[in-house]
């Protein structure tokens, strides 16, 4: 494992999965547009050591492919999260007494480094700025997309208390510098570091906060990661176990709290809960989309501490592929374990990337009973974040469940759209732009099991595609896979893409067709930027509709921007989109970088 982020960054350059890029560059879009390609095309993670007037170089893409990630979790393949964690928790402790005792010892060597171990001397203070020294323009943060509202920290890792039980959290927020010494804390509602807040608040008092940049890469996946509320359990120890040595702690310089020794940068400092939030955004988001301006609360930053030589440590969100997608796949494979516990039928899971971690997942379950699927997604809607799911597709545990699309049709050919679908409503994600009301919205199950005779048994149904298809004036792209059509339009008037489904749905062309996705005119028709594109789009309650085609019913879901005259009175964001003059900026340069044999676009 690496005990910081250079010695991690020194490894991948060993590995030839690190370029340096030595030229100066901009932190304003020209770094994320660099990054955005190497990541889609596979490519390194990079440095750049000249950041345009900022003082410390920047690490980017440092988990920018499946295999990268699971290297800097120390492991093969992230399937083996899984089977660390498995090995964990197959407890077979005896009866009780000495022989319970006895049973738990074969466990003890997988708990090493589970507990944090403080000291005294942090290489991450060996420089301390307080009061007027404190400058976070000094840092080179990124303003990744055109139309954010200012310059995100992308990688943070903020770290509260709870002021009533003494608990630690650590997680990851956005946060948005607003001046010289203070920056936005994007605490969502569902968020640990916001019920902190509200303790404190409660209380009278200010929060003390800490946020480390950098330091073990497990770390930063560990503030990514969901973990239940466990008493005396934090991130910290997640990250020991998982890189089997404890993190070493120091206490903060302004704040009683415990900072990461091998961390690049601290910020330290408070949130005061009486004081009035501030406007924070827009934000170009991992939904690939603009999260619109909201308020939230002013950290007010009262040291910076850091290494000599530090290293400035970002990610960049937006539309998939992004390397956001492998941390999700990391959590997948950790949790599977967990799952099983709750939910033993279930055979696998996976989110795919076009769901942008909660609007899709795809559940494998060795399935004894009717109605079973139904229990497992009811099983999964209540463990943790899961309850943000948005779309369940469960199959047979002989199917595979990725790649997501195929395990999808694979689910339609034994769904009977309206006998095996299901709407229901719950908790959704604050950043879902879509959904009937902020945070709360519809759902929907599909149960692409083999059926029972007591769930009406097999429909038999064989998928199927056409080349050529129907013509109508209102669809402006379309394609056909076996099961599935998606139709681009421009949307101009109210309930437009419902009416022009069961016009389609009328013509011969149907036939073979389970799923009928509608979406925007600027949509590419490839499997995985039209799912992306639509389950961001839908609320399921109000989207979805199951409407007759020639061979039988078909779910409709409309995955075009919602109109006021529709009921839709929320902001529709924009999606993310580079600025033209940047990518024409980064391709002149492209060779300049020396970047010249990667993919450059």
């Amino acid at each position: 494992m690496f005990k910081n982020l250079r010695a991690y960054l020194e490894a991948l350059e060993r590995r030839g999965e690190l370029r340096r890029v030595r030229v100066p560059v901009s932190a304003e879009l020209e770094i994320t547009e660099i990054a955005d390609r190497l990541v889609k095309s596979g490519g390194p993670a990079l440095l750049f050591e000249r950041v345009v007037g900022k003082d410390f170089p920047v690490a980017i893409g440092l988990f920018g492919t499946r295999e990268r990630t699971a290297f800097a979790l120390g492991v093969e393949n992230l399937d083996e999260l899984a089977q660390k964690v498995a090995r964990l928790l197959a407890l077979s402790p005896g009866r009780g007494g000495l022989s319970a005792l006895m049973g738990l010892l074969p466990k003890l060597p997988l708990l090493r480094g589970f507990f944090p171990r403080r000291v005294r001397r942090a290489p991450v203070q060996e420089v301390v700025l307080k009061g007027e020294a404190v400058d976070l323009t000094r840092l080179p943060v990124l303003k990744c997309w055109p139309l954010d509202g200012g310059p995100f920290l992308t990688l943070p890792l903020v770290i509260t208390q709870d002021p009533e039980t003494g608990e630690l959290n650590l997680g990851m927020y956005r946060m948005q510098v607003l001046d010289r010494r203070s920056t936005a804390m994007h605490w969502q509602l569902h968020k640990v570091g916001r019920r902190h807040l509200e303790k404190a608040k409660k209380l009278g008092k200010k929060l003390p906060v800490a946020v480390a940049l950098g330091g073990d890469p497990v770390l930063t996946y560990a503030a990514t990661a969901p973990l239940p509320p466990l008493p005396g359990v934090s991130e910290f120890h997640l990250a020991g176990f998982l890189r089997g040595a404890p993190i070493e702690l120091a206490r903060g310089v302004t704040v009683d709290l415990p900072v990461p020794a091998e961390a690049e940068i601290v910020l330290e400092g408070y949130i005061d809960p009486e004081e009035p939030l501030v406007e924070e955004g827009p934000f170009g988001d991992h939904t690939g989309f603009y999260t619109p301006v909201d308020l939230y609360p002013r950290f007010h930053v009262t040291a910076i501490t850091h290494r000599r030589g530090a290293i400035y440590p970002a990610t960049i969100v937006g539309v998939p592929p992004m390397e956001d997608a492998y941390l999700i796949e990391a959590t997948e494979r950790l949790f599977l374990p967990a799952i099983r516990l709750v939910l033993p039928e279930v055979a696998d899971y996976h989110m795919p990337p076009e769901g942008v971690a909660h609007n899709w997942v795809n559940v494998a379950l060795r399935k004894e009973y009717p109605g079973q699927a139904y229990k497992v997604a009811y099983g999964m809607l209540g463990l943790g974040q899961m309850m943000f799911a948005k779309v369940i597709v469960a199959v047979d545990e002989e199917v595979p469940v990725k790649p997501g699309f195929s395990a999808l049709q694979k689910a339609l050919s034994h769904a009977l759209p309206g006998r095996d679908t299901l709407l229901l409503r719950g908790p959704i994600d604050v950043l879902d732009h879509s959904s009937r009301a902020f945070a709360y919205g519809g759902k929907l199950l599909i149960d692409g099991t083999r059926k029972l005779p007591e769930e009406g048994g097999e429909a038999p149904f064989t998928l199927r595609a056409h080349s050529a298809l129907p013509q109508d004036p209102e669809v402006l792209d379309q394609r056909q896979w076996p099961g599935v059509w998606g139709v681009a339009l421009k949307k101009e008037r109210p309930f437009q893409a419902l009416a022009l489904a069961e016009r389609l749905l009328r013509h011969p062309e149907s036939a073979g067709i389970r799923l009928l996705l509608l979406a925007d005119h600027d949509t590419a028709l490839t499997p995985e930027e039209l799912l992306w594109a639509v389950l961001n789009n839908i609320d399921p309650e109000r989207d979805a509709r199951v409407t007759p085609g020639v061979e039988g019913p078909v779910l409709v879901l409309d995955g075009t921007r919602k109109l006021p005259e529709e009921g839709f009175n929320r902001v529709w964001p924009e999606r993310i989109r580079m600025d033209p003059k940047v990518r024409a900026l980064v391709e002149a340069r492209w060779e300049e970088y020396g970047l010249g044999d990667l993919k450059g676009g």
